[in-house]
């Protein structure tokens, strides 16, 4: 297997793992969606959770693995603000916390760059 290919499917678990998260787990989701976003929470966890169940599809598949990783890239800087939000909303939790909300912050760069990685690295679809 190509180094490429197993970068591309290391993105895809990781976004797999996340997606499903949304939908074994809501509550901690819905905790951190941006107050200022219309509808409720579990909506918004329910739609990023898809959102990346379907990039984790893309990037798994080698035809769909170019847009997947634009795809990913986009949702990782869409999800954002909900970092955002949970580092505003725990500033007065225990320090461990703190820091786990904190961290996720700067995280979102190299999750992007790894996205346009994938992008970069897969081979064109060759038309028929």
């Amino acid at each position: 297997m190509a180094r490429r290919d197993i970068i591309a499917l290391g993105l895809g678990g990781l976004l797999g793992f996340a997606g499903t998260a949304h939908f074994v787990n809501p509550g901690f989701f819905d905790e951190i969606v941006p107050h200022a976003l219309p509808g409720t929470p579990r909506q918004w966890t329910y739609v990023s959770g898809v959102a990346e169940l379907a990039c984790a599809a893309a990037v798994i598949r080698p035809s769909t693995r170019r847009m997947g990783g634009l795809a990913a890239a986009l949702v990782f800087v869409a999800v954002f603000p909900a970092n955002i939000q949970m580092a505003v909303d725990w500033r007065s939790r225990p320090v461990p916390e703190q820091l786990a909300a904190y961290g996720r912050l700067p995280l979102q760069i190299p999750l992007v760059l790894w996205a346009l990685k994938v992008r970069r690295d897969a081979r064109p679809v060759r038309s028929k």
